[in-house]
């Protein structure tokens, strides 16, 4: 395994300031900003085809937005659209799913000096921080008055409830700076490797070493060959898609001075020693490639059967060189690569662990289908409390792995890996504990969220936590009503309940659940997931749906 060396002086920054320390599990923010995030947690309209994660981001009741359409003498419910009072940091909204960092520093800079940006990838959102609150208030007013572009789309600005992105403790100091990147993979839907990640960053800066760690989902941290490097990485890779529509990074400056790496493997990598590889060079190195060789040889192998995912911004400062690498970096499909052997060679999972009276097919796929397509799930007769469950490919198998392998459900801690067989076959159908068949085809159900390439985008791939998000539920249903449904089927209760707004015409309605631990949400959401819910007069019913949530608490 790797670790990491903490220790050196830091180099100056280049905005003036260094960036905020970001946890392993979530960014920092001030308290005040925490809950102004929450407020615009996923809410959106179910009906009109949307999924979790995807829809317009609520705005905050004490948030007043400036732009053409509101004026900037807009009242709402009485209140002046001045109601925040005044701060150095600003609210940008309304921005485009393409956009990065660099965006919003190229169409910003105009209103003063830049200290620092924070990203908010999928809720289009962003925070930017002046180092005046003269430039801030520029920033606003010309917003109210007159459209602001970014990245080719208006966005919206309003003064932000901090007076500042909370940073490392030494960010105050002029001369503080770092190398070291710490990257957050949001929606991973492929497998994040050593390669991937140099493809991605060394174009920009060279790259010295990487280590990818999973704790809360698959972060990384990327140190380059200096600070101006870093900086340069950070400006225009923040919030950009590895592969179109997934795997959305989120960068921030990490703590650690330097990367201490003692093996060369698709987890770390020093590319400063090439002898720290244990095993044959050659083979063992491309079969654990998905974007092939680095980009320094494409030259030399001539890449084939490429796809454009993530074009650099234009701005030569943030490429080494118009020599070094072209304008657009291309990357070839992960399902075009036959070598690839990371966690996941087959598209059948084997589980077992399974509680022999509570746990069936149908919750199976309840639980599994929040990370691929499921088609075939068939309990072992020879193994009790174990089953095959054959995903829609061996990248939903990985993150299923990933994310649910060591988690606790009913008492008993389930164990996921990959299955030898390629296919689940439907032979020795028995009847376990609770009536059920032993097996079930789920192939032809409307209830896989990955049948489309368009819906599998709009999928946010969360670890489980404490707090659900419930979509597609009657307007009539009431808190009440679901707690009632925790106890009819015996699963333990949410303690805290929040519901979005939703617009007046929407049929359905959509909100948070939070629960007293992550065992308590996973094992709700097992049995609770597709519910059918039936309303008086109703033709069709209503079918819940459930997933974890961005968030880690209400």
């Amino acid at each position: 395994m790797s670790t990491v060396e903490a220790g050196g002086q830091r180099e100056e920054g280049e905005y003036g300031r260094a960036a905020k320390r970001l946890k392993m599990e979530e960014p920092l923010l001030e308290e005040k900003e925490d809950r102004a995030e929450d407020e615009l947690e996923e809410g959106e309209d179910s009906d009109s085809g949307s999924l979790p994660g995807n829809g317009e981001a609520e705005t905050d009741s004490r948030a007043r937005w400036s732009g053409r359409q509101f004026g900037s003498g807009r009242k709402d419910n009485g209140e002046d659209s001045h109601l925040i009072s005044p701060s150095p940091v600003v609210h940008v909204r309304g921005l485009c799913e393409a956009v990065v960092e660099a965006d919003l520093i190229d169409a910003l800079k105009k209103f003063g000096p830049i200290c620092y940006v924070m990203m908010m990838p999928f809720k289009r959102q962003a925070l930017v921080e002046f180092s005046a609150v003269e430039s801030a208030d520029r920033c606003v007013s010309c917003g109210a008055k007159e459209p602001v572009y970014i990245a080719g789309q208006q966005a919206y600005f309003n003064y932000s409830t901090s007076k500042r992105i909370t940073r490392p403790t030494n960010a105050d100091n002029p001369n503080s700076g770092n190398k070291v990147l710490l990257l957050s993979i949001q929606n991973p839907l492929y497998p994040i490797t050593t390669d991937v990640l140099y493809t991605v960053c060394n174009p920009i800066g060279s790259v010295l070493r990487i280590v990818i760690f999973k704790r809360n989902g698959i972060q990384a941290m990327v140190e380059f060959e200096s600070v101006q490097c870093a900086q340069k990485a950070k400006a225009a890779l923040n919030g950009a898609d590895i592969y179109a529509g997934c795997c959305t990074l989120k960068i921030e400056y990490a703590r650690p001075t330097r990367l201490n790496v003692i093996k060369n493997d698709n987890e770390s990598w020093d590319y400063t020693k090439p002898y720290l590889v244990r095993r044959e060079r050659g083979k063992g190195r491309q079969k654990q490639a998905i974007l092939g060789e680095h980009p320094s040889s494409y030259a030399d192998n001539g890449y084939g059967l490429a796809c454009p995912l993530l074009p650099l911004t234009s701005n030569s400062r943030y490429k080494l060189s118009s020599v070094d690498v072209p304008d657009m970096v291309s990357y070839p499909l992960p399902q075009s690569s036959p070598s690839y052997s990371g966690h996941a060679p087959s598209s059948v999972a084997m589980v077992s662990g399974l509680h022999p009276s509570k746990m069936n097919c149908t919750r199976i796929f309840n639980l599994f289908c929040l990370y691929g397509n499921i088609e075939k799930v068939k309990f072992m007769k020879s193994v009790p409390g174990t089953a095959l469950v054959e995903m829609g490919d061996e990248y939903a198998v990985d993150r299923a792995i990933t994310h649910l392998n060591s988690i606790k459900l009913f008492g008993k801690r389930l164990n996921v890996c990959v299955s030898k067989q390629h296919a689940v076959i439907p032979s020795q159908v028995f009847e376990l504990e609770d009536g059920s068949s032993s097996y079930k085809d789920f192939a032809m159900t409307r209830n896989n969220r990955f049948s489309s390439a368009g819906q599998a985008s709009k999928n946010i791939i969360q670890p489980p936590s404490a707090v659900l998000h419930y979509y597609n539920v009657p307007p009539c249903i009431s808190q009440d009503q679901l707690l009632k449904l925790c106890r009819e089927h015996d699963v333990p209760g949410f303690i805290k309940f929040k519901m979005f707004d939703a617009k007046p015409s929407s049929k359905t309605i959509s909100g948070l659940l939070e629960f007293d631990s992550k065992t308590e949400a996973v094992e709700a959401l097992t049995v609770l997931n597709h519910y059918q819910i039936r309303i008086p007069n109703g033709s069709n019913p209503y079918t819940l749906k459930l997933c974890f949530s961005t968030s880690s608490h209400l």
